[in-house]
């Protein structure tokens, strides 16, 4: 096994706390019954993975899943539900990145949207004495800006070539065994962070 000297770590489940329920709670008061057959931690549907591609607007989200939810859901109703997943950040485990910036190049790959992604933001901005989350990575890459997800191989495979990355240099932390299996095919290392393990316990 190859000497690691790149870290991909993944965001939601990893870095940020994340609690699915919380949202597909949520978009069942306001009138969708199986959620959880739109969007889990384990796949999205067409429309979820269109947003987290970038391939249709916020604009469109809304208006799409509006038809799901009762008939007098406001947008505000939808994206309040749909940010309801996102909590609060692993101050100890972003602390631990810090640590190991002499040590390694250090990346994130996140599927994310532009949603979520100014609602952890902000969350980042009032919990993090930092002046950005991307201040922590070399690169940080987000599905809906570069228009690919995971567990696609090819994202993967678009990473290590954006960055310039040896495979089984690059040791993948991931929360979603989806994820991790997509970057294994792509010939990564990986460690698949498992519910109440955090990133500083792991041996590298």
């Amino acid at each position: 096994m190859a000497k690691i000297k790149n870290l991909l770590f993944d965001l939601g489940g990893v870095l940020l706390n994340i609690d699915y329920h919380k949202t597909a709670d949520a978009f069942k008061r306001l009138g969708v019954t199986k959620f959880d057959d739109l969007y889990s931690q384990a796949g999205a549907n067409e429309l979820f993975e269109a947003l987290e591609t970038g391939k249709i607007t916020e604009a469109d989200f809304y208006t799409t899943l509006q038809e799901y939810c009762d008939p007098k859901t406001s947008r505000e109703q939808i994206e309040a539900a749909w940010n309801l997943m996102l909590l609060d950040f692993r101050v100890e485990s972003l602390n631990w990145l810090k640590s190991l910036k002499n040590q390694y190049n250090i990346y994130l790959l996140s599927n994310t949207n532009s949603i979520h992604l100014k609602a952890f933001k902000k969350i980042f901005n009032e919990e993090v004495d930092q002046s950005s989350l991307d201040d922590y990575f070399i690169k940080a890459y987000y599905s809906h800006e570069i228009q690919m997800r995971k567990p696609y191989t090819e994202t993967y495979h678009f990473v290590l070539s954006d960055a310039g990355l040896n495979a089984e240099e690059t040791l993948f932390i991931d929360d979603s065994v989806n994820n991790i299996e997509g970057a294994k095919l792509a010939g990564l290392q990986i460690h698949h962070l498992v519910p109440g393990s955090k990133i500083e316990d792991i041996q590298l």
